[in-house]
């Protein structure tokens, strides 16, 4: 399918009045600080201050994926940075959305782009023995926080090879939290899904040798067939001090989401403002260097709004069928 091939996108880049507004004012829902959300927001939020008229903006501290695209549908937040995977749940009413008492499905999600890949990083110490999926069986695990997309994938990524929270001793923790828990040896392993490098990941790699586990072989085939927005990338080796070979693992596309009741003139002027200035994004985080038209339209899970899809043809692009949003 079209957004599995996101992946052929990146390989050309160097690195791996919206409901809530009110007088001008914009939310810009995130992540936790240790995380690649939060500085990418910050980011998009002094955009937002310096380079569009009659709009402020600041970036906030959230759950992030489950609970933002939550954010954006109800009208709590103006832009938010959501996971592929979690955000094509929302729209479709599968996986953690539609449950007792929620809405079955977020139809007024709209995509204005794609930021960057994420990364999934397992986790662990180097002296700890686990090398691969199934040695986290038995094993005390942090899965990501509650109401996050690191948690949506992780918990796909397991499933799918056969391994369910009954088989571990899952604790939903964010970053900083996994982090601090690696080091002081109170869990054995970790999920980020995170644009590399990060610093909670940085940071522990300063104090513990860590290890990041390689997922390869049936356990890469049986992840990348959990989602269909799964494709397999490599982290670099030397990203993290201490990790000296390249690992295998599995990427997901970060949406830039909004609802489709934005205004038209805002989406368009923050999308012109975004790529016109994407230096200063990168200047915060190498991964801006992926935020590109092309991965745009290669790897959005869900339509664009009206206005992304004007911006887009107004600057020579072919927007896919798949991605105009519905009448």
């Amino acid at each position: 399918m079209r957004i599995r091939t996101w992946i052929a996108a990146l390989a050309a880049t160097s690195l791996f009045a919206g409901m809530a507004a009110a007088q001008g004012s914009l939310s810009i829902a995130t992540g936790g600080t240790g995380g690649t959300y939060y500085p990418t927001g910050g980011a998009y939020a002094e955009i937002i201050n310096n380079h569009v008229d009659g709009y402020t903006a600041a970036a906030e501290v959230t759950g992030a994926s489950v609970e933002n695209s939550g954010n954006i549908a109800r009208g709590d937040a103006d832009i938010a940075l959501a996971l592929a995977d979690t955000v094509l749940q929302a729209y479709t009413g599968t996986g953690n959305f539609g449950g007792e008492g929620e809405p079955p499905q977020l139809p007024n999600l709209r995509a204005l782009g794609v930021a960057y890949a994420n990364t999934v990083h397992l986790v662990t110490l180097a002296d700890s023995g686990i090398e691969s999926l199934a040695d986290l069986v038995g094993k005390r695990v942090s899965v990501g926080a509650p109401g996050s997309g690191t948690e949506v994938s992780a918990a796909s990524i397991l499933e799918a090879n056969g391994i369910t929270y009954d088989d571990i001793s899952e604790q939903r923790l964010n970053f900083n939290e996994t982090a601090a828990a690696l080091r002081d040896g109170d869990i054995d392993a970790g999920f980020w899904s995170v644009g590399p490098p990060t610093s909670s990941i940085l940071d522990l790699a300063t104090t513990r040798d860590i290890h990041i586990v390689s997922i390869t072989g049936d356990e890469l085939e049986n992840g990348l067939g959990a989602s269909e927005v799964f494709a397999p990338v490599t982290l670099a080796a030397g990203t993290y001090p201490g990790v000296d070979e390249d690992v295998t693992t599995i990427g997901t596309p970060n949406v830039i989401l909004v609802a489709a009741e934005m205004d038209d003139q805002l989406a368009y002027d923050f999308l012109d403002a975004l790529y016109s200035n994407i230096d200063e994004v990168i200047a915060v985080h190498p991964s801006a260097n992926n935020t590109t038209p092309e991965l745009a339209l290669a790897a959005s899970p869900i339509p664009l709004h009206p206005a992304a899809v004007q911006y887009y043809q107004d600057n020579g692009y072919d927007v896919p069928a798949d991605l105009l949003p519905p009448n």
